[in-house]
């Protein structure tokens, strides 16, 4: 067996990156070895991705996290793929970060977000499953004393055709794990993928609906108490005081304790007794100068930043765009902006912890494992082979549950009370009101035409919150976000998609103390209101087609015009639309694909708008499961517009104002319009799924709406507009 090693706590702790974007250390992948690894059950590990039962079930160890976007599938379809297994015959299971520290990261990242979870691991899962087929056809040609160059396998039989024997993975698995890895391994060729590209039902479905899953808050262990949570309201703030005496005796309580310097959590028999007593605790709060803080004392800040002699990070510049403006023929301004939004899953933040003087485990939903594992080193003051991180399926994520600030709280709490396990749950009001939000922006657009009226020049100055830098200011450029310019670099996974003679693209970072986080398509969400919206703005300002305008400045960028003529064509523009009926056409780049949009609305009394119809495209290189993608260009849509119409968060005293889903609204199926998807993977790259399209739904909509209505709006949410749904 592998032990594992004492690994020194700080230097574990800083050589992450713990705020939930994965470790900064080597990755080393062995694929097995002559001792044989066992599962819990006691079957073999033929290498770190398979393990293979006697009954020819094939268990896949998963790395990054499930929270409903189908990764695990995904991922298990890779290492299917090259293993040649039934597919019928897998499962899958999550291996915990200590485990994989112990043996120097056999699993690699195990951080999703970023819709990096298959695209940032294909390779090695793939090498995973290839490895492991390799090993299987050698333990039985040694048992048949043959060459495995004799030997085919197919949907787990592995076969010698001149003989006519055959022999199953679960017959030769223990041989197989006893044999080293093979040094070379070639993966196949897409062209020949049998399971990879098709729509297989997702391995979690089943459990889901028949509610044998186990999410973070089904975390039942014997004499477990639960905890509940309250931090300061006001970001900054600090806990000054609480009056232990007057919950005491209230029903259920065990203990009171300080949770850091600015959080107090009471701990009972039930979470209702520990929320009512906390909800009877009476507090004081230090509230600090962040509660002069407003909604209109931040929009004031991140205007003047729009002021071009205010300093600001180039992100992407050609030409000349301040002398080309200076002297156009025709010149157009807009300015833009985006609010907060909270990530709003609908399981509210957990962590159940164990402590003892030697050993603290935590079960819970995260999306970064290794994150969270540090988190529990630090928290604990325990050494990494003290330690470890059982991760549970997440009843949503969206970014936040990268963060690691519940899994802190709850070893705090749990240090406090050694050997008891403690479930820490927030309440739906803690989660609102300590979120990491999306990042609140302004934009300046301007352009200009010369006298034929072709686009000679476009500046976009940002002004707003950089969420590197409150999170991984070890990632910021000189100082500067290069994550604030997504959809508008010159090149890479977010490159804009248009070629301006002249082109001006800057950043005036300014960070109220409101914290931002990784919110499911984190800047291209507002980037592509900003450019999409105003390039309709461009287009008929100069009396020309809004999808003509756009493929005039697209001929350099084919992946990017590919995808937006096919939802042109798909939605029917060159024709008619119905009676009362309007559309809009939006594309961008994020994560690596290429996406665009196109809608068909209704409008009614000049604000309640029916989405009847959206059509999407998306390019990400290659197609694992196109069910999965199709379901996550439709969820996305509920993000995305949810967001248009309802979101919004708003400050008030250093505070956030929404604290429950009555003032943070989410839409209804009634409201969701029909979804038609158009894959069309053109190979090469490996692109983003699950945050891409979710850009391109506002700036659809918006955009048909000014067509309905001659009206553009250029503030979000549409509430805030007196805009609704239908």
């Amino acid at each position: 067996m592998n032990h594992m090693p004492t690994l020194n706590r700080r230097a574990f702790v800083i050589g992450t990156a713990a705020v939930g974007t994965g470790l900064a250390i080597g990755l080393d992948i062995p694929f097995g070895g002559p001792t044989v690894v066992r599962a819990a059950d006691g079957s073999p590990e033929v290498n770190a991705w398979v393990v293979v039962r006697p009954d020819d079930t094939v268990v896949i160890r998963i790395a990054r996290s499930e929270m409903g976007q189908g990764t695990l599938t995904g991922l298990a379809q890779l290492v299917a793929e090259e293993l040649e297994c039934d597919w019928s015959k897998v499962t899958s299971e999550y291996p915990t970060p200590g485990q994989s520290v112990a043996r120097k990261r056999p699993w690699g990242d195990f951080s999703t977000g970023g819709s990096r979870g298959i695209r940032a691991s294909q390779e090695y899962v793939r090498k995973g499953g290839a490895t492991a087929r390799m090993m299987l056809i050698q333990a039985a040609a040694n048992e048949w004393k043959i060459s495995a160059s004799e030997c085919s396998v197919a949907n787990g039989v592995i076969t010698h055709a001149p003989s006519g024997r055959t022999t199953t993975f679960g017959k030769v698995a223990e041989a197989a794990a006893r044999l080293e890895p093979p040094a070379d391994v070639k993966l196949k060729d897409p062209k020949d993928w049998k399971l990879v590209g098709t729509s297989v039902k997702r391995l979690d479905t089943v459990d889901k609906t028949t509610g044998k899953m186990t999410y973070g808050i089904d975390v039942k262990m014997p004499g477990m108490l639960n905890a509940a949570i309250n931090a300061c309201p006001v970001f900054g703030g600090k806990l000054k005081s609480f009056d232990v005496a007057k919950v005491t005796d209230m029903k259920g309580v065990k203990k009171v304790v300080k949770v850091g310097d600015s959080a107090v959590a009471v701990v009972a028999d039930t979470w209702w007794h520990a929320k009512t007593a906390l909800e009877a605790l009476p507090i004081v709060w230090d509230e600090g100068d962040n509660a002069q803080v407003s909604s209109a004392s931040i929009a004031k800040w991140l205007e003047q930043g729009l002021d071009p002699a205010q300093p600001a990070f180039i992100g992407n510049q050609n030409g000349e765009a301040k002398a080309a403006v200076a002297s156009s023929a025709k010149k157009v301004e807009a300015v833009y902006n985006y609010p907060y939004q909270n990530h709003a899953a609908m399981e509210p933040l957990n962590a159940t912890a164990l402590y003892t003087a030697d050993r603290c485990e935590v079960w819970c939903g995260t999306q970064n494992g290794e994150a969270a594992f540090a988190a529990v080193l630090e928290a604990s003051g325990l050494p990494a082979d003290k330690c470890d991180i059982h991760k549970q399926i997440l009843g949503g994520g969206f970014g936040r549950r990268g963060q690691t600030d519940y899994v802190r709280q709850a070893v705090a709490i749990a240090r406090q009370m050694p050997g008891t396990p403690i479930k820490l749950l927030w309440s739906r009001e803690e989660d609102m009101q300590h979120g990491k939000y999306h990042p609140i922006t302004q934009c300046k657009l301007t352009g200009a035409f010369d006298a034929d009226n072709n686009l000679t020049a476009l500046r976009i100055r940002l002004s707003g919150q950089s969420i590197l830098f409150s999170l991984r200011p070890e990632a910021l450029v000189n100082g500067m976000d290069p994550a604030a310019f997504q959809g508008l670099n010159a090149s890479g996974d977010a490159a804009i998609g248009y070629s301006v003679p002249n082109l001006l693209i800057e950043h005036s970072m300014r960070n109220p103390p409101i914290p931002p986080g990784f919110w499911r398509g984190v800047n291209v969400n507002h980037n592509a209101i900003y450019l999409e919206c105003f390039m309709d703005e461009l287009a008929h300002s100069v009396g020309q087609d809004p999808l003509e305008f756009r493929r005039k400045l697209m001929t350099k960028h084919p992946k990017h015009l590919a995808v937006l003529n096919a939802v042109a064509d798909k939605i029917g523009w060159s024709k008619p639309a119905p009676q009362g009926v309007f559309r809009g056409i939006a594309q961008h780049m994020g994560y690596g694909s290429y996406v665009a949009g196109a809608a068909e609305i209704s409008v009614t009394d000049g604000n309640k708008i029916k989405v009847h119809r959206l059509v999407a495209a998306t390019d990400p290189g290659h197609v694992v499961n196109p069910a999965q993608i199709e379901r996550q260009i439709a969820g996305s849509f509920v993000y995305g517009l949810s967001a248009l119409f309802y979101g919004g968060c708003t400050v008030k005293d250093g505070r956030i104002e929404q604290t429950n889903f009555d003032t943070y609204n989410s839409m209804r199926i009634s409201e969701m319009p029909k979804v038609e998807s158009i894959i069309m993977p053109s190979g090469g790259f490996w692109g983003g799924v699950g945050e891409p399209t979710i850009c391109i739904a506002a700036p659809a909509v918006l955009n048909a709406y000014f067509a309905a209505t001659g009206k553009r709006i250029r503030s979000v949410p549409l509430r805030d507009q007196n805009v609704t749904f239908t």
